[in-house]
């Protein structure tokens, strides 16, 4: 006797199943099915979505941003500077060579407008800063000769010799003596600043669409000479005023040449290639850059020196200097119509009306009443007859709805097509169950008014059993 078989696990049969379930259903073909539903709230809010989404492309994305353009950030730019004007201190007249550094006309220079000057420094020893920590001192025991702070001005000596001014005492160091803080003469050259001119050329330069421009125009030589920067009659004689500059800022002069700053000038080229040239121009705005409400490093100041000899010894005058920096920054974007990001915002905003469907779908099938009816009406499965003994193009205008309806008889009520399966299993076996009516009608509507005739709905069934049942047509016309 022959030994029995093992079966087979039951995981691995379910496994089995299951590949084959998802294989089929890979070669399923879906289609959407028209509804049309009769309901005025849920159509108000099907337009208003879609009107919304409308005005959003149309207003914003078209209008304002321009989406239909094809454009370029970050112009390549040049920026030459030059300053002029004279001004006066306590002690001696001022000129352009003295007052700007560095002199050579970049996009960031600096105007003195105060200095502390200490002069005739000389190579020796002499008392520390007391602002150096651990300067002071009562006897030669605080000081340690030979150390070195990083912060202060030269090297200990191990010295404790008086200060400068009053009865304290400092460690001697090794430095350009006196230091700073013992001799300084402070000075402010900010009298007639307000009145220095800047004179700003910038041009620019997109290279995608080759298109070059400059904010200086086209007049004769001595245009610049007679002219000032106004926003509406000189937008082209780019020479600003200091005082305008720091006010337009809204900054106080008279402060900010006392403790420093700096001043941004913003030149922003923002072109429509689309239109003329000339509708391409400059727009300047100003603005403080340093955070000037934080006392630990409000202001701005440098330090240099000028170096000369006297009776062969090498002696030099520190300059701390207190001034305006001025920082010409410049940006832009150029754009010009292309066919690609136009079809691209145009696909993009038609894809996006279809949002008000999805959210109409959504009330229906969560919040509306007879929900259950509106998904019953919404998904069906259509299924193609397994016995069928025509050709597969019959079979296809079958599904399709395009052929003559078959042989056998056609039930159009649910309640006879159970009835005549129920006679016998051997009537059963010799005429097939009725086939249903198939719907001449492309779409299907629901309508809040009263019960209307209706014909027959299409054919759905499980995707268990593979049997077709009739839709309810007439509950789908009670929403």
């Amino acid at each position: 006797m022959a030994a029995a078989e093992p079966k087979p696990p039951m995981g691995a049969a379910a496994a089995r199943r299951l590949a084959r379930s998802c294989w089929s259903a890979f070669w399923d073909y879906e289609t959407p099915k028209v509804i049309v539903v009769k309901n005025r709230r849920l159509g108000i809010v099907y337009r208003a979505v879609q009107l919304l989404i409308l005005l959003y492309f149309v207003w914003y994305v078209f209008i304002v941003q321009k989406s239909y353009q094809d454009s370029e950030t970050g112009p390549e730019s040049s920026v030459i500077t030059k300053v002029k004007g004279i001004t006066l201190s306590e002690h001696k007249v001022w000129d352009v060579e003295e007052y700007v550094k560095p002199p050579e006309g970049g996009s960031v220079f600096s105007i003195i407008t105060r200095i502390e000057v200490t002069p005739f420094q000389t190579l020796g020893t002499c008392a520390e800063s007391m602002r150096v920590s651990n300067a002071t001192c009562d006897s030669d025991e605080d000081c340690v000769a030979g150390q070195l702070d990083m912060l202060g001005n030269g090297l200990r000596t191990g010295r404790c010799v008086p200060y400068y001014h009053g009865s304290s005492k400092t460690c001697e160091v090794s430095a350009w003596c006196p230091v700073e803080d013992g001799a300084s003469v402070s000075q402010f050259l900010g009298t007639m600043a307000p009145n220095f001119t800047i004179l700003i050329k910038n041009s620019i330069h997109y290279p995608k669409f080759q298109f070059s421009k400059g904010n200086i125009e086209n007049r004769k030589g001595g245009y610049l000479k007679h002219c000032t920067f106004h926003e509406v009659s000189d937008l082209y004689c780019p020479i600003f005023k200091l005082g305008y500059i720091v006010e337009q800022a809204g900054e106080n002069f008279t402060e900010l040449a006392h403790t420093g700053g700096v001043i941004g000038v913003i030149i922003n080229w923002d072109c429509d290639l689309d239109l003329s040239a000339s509708e391409c121009n400059p727009k300047y705005s100003f603005r403080r850059l340093d955070p000037k409400h934080i006392p630990a490093s409000s202001g701005y100041n440098f330090r240099f020196a000028k170096y000369y000899k006297i009776n062969g010894s090498i002696t030099r005058t520190l300059i701390k200097a207190y001034g305006i920096r001025i920082d010409v920054i410049v940006h832009g974007q150029a754009g010009k119509f292309s066919l690609i990001p136009t079809i691209i915002n145009l696909a993009t905003a038609l894809t996006s009306i279809g949002v008000g469907s999805f959210l109409c779908d959504w009330i229906l099938l969560t919040f509306m009443n007879k929900n259950k009816v509106y998904s019953h009406k919404k998904f069906d499965k259509v299924c193609t007859p397994s016995h069928s003994s025509g050709s597969w193009p019959v079979t296809l205008a079958l599904v399709l709805g395009q052929a003559p309806p078959p042989p056998y008889p056609c039930s159009p009520d649910p309640g006879q097509a159970g009835q005549l399966q129920s006679e016998g299993q051997s009537q059963a076996r010799a005429v097939p169950p009725p086939w249903p009516c198939p719907t001449s009608a492309p779409s299907e509507q629901m309508v809040d008014a009263p019960e209307r005739g209706a014909g027959p709905g299409i054919c759905a069934s499980e995707s268990s059993q593979q049997d077709c049942v009739l839709t309810d047509a007439r509950g789908l016309a009670q929403l």
